[in-house]
């Protein structure tokens, strides 16, 4: 009995010291603070401090981020909620509440009480940017979990694969299986 009691607790303190280990970012990613959200699938971030070939270093940068892999409904009326519209059958009004609750669900993802949003870290493909200018990125939490992932999984977003970015592209058609299945998010 005693030999069982010991294992058992033996495994509970194995487990408790994985449960406390802290993820670590690889050194390619790139540390930033989400300063606002703009819809399900893009936020505004800031750099505070990056350094450019071992000698300039450039403060307080500020980037329009979208979301690699994902696509939310439109939260405002423009050409892509018509574009949207025409491919879901479903009026502009039912779009832009459905992009609505997608950019809450972001929002309640990024959101850290007072300090307003969180600190994230940036992963890149091989794009970095697309043709308007903003940085293309998979984004990362402090805990190891992915921005991206957890909104396509919960049910807020279509997937969306733009080669040459296609790194979790298998991944995200997963979840967006699972939760369509499963009735999560937008799809209840």
């Amino acid at each position: 009995m005693k030999g069982k009691v010991l294992l058992f607790l033996l495994f509970v303190l194995v487990g408790f010291s994985y449960a406390f280990e802290k993820w670590k970012p690889p050194r390619d990613f790139v540390k930033a603070k989400v300063l606002r959200v703009v819809d399900g699938d893009t936020i505004v971030i800031s750099i505070k401090k990056t350094t450019f070939n071992n000698r300039k270093t450039l403060k307080n940068l500020k980037f329009t981020v979208r979301l690699i892999g994902i696509d939310t409904p439109e939260s405002k009326p423009n050409r892509r909620a018509k574009l949207q519209s025409r491919e879901t059958d479903k009026d502009i009004k039912t779009i832009i509440k459905l992009g609505k609750k997608a950019k809450l669900f972001t929002e309640s993802l990024l959101s850290a009480g007072k300090r307003k949003y969180k600190n994230v870290y940036l992963e890149f493909d091989v794009q970095p940017q697309d043709r308007y200018g903003r940085l293309l990125a998979y984004v990362w939490f402090p805990d190891g979990r992915m921005l991206n992932r957890e909104i396509i999984c919960n049910g807020y977003a279509y997937p969306l694969t733009i080669p040459p970015n296609i790194k979790y592209e298998k991944e995200f058609l997963k979840c967006f299986r699972y939760a369509r299945e499963n009735r999560l998010g937008l799809w209840r």
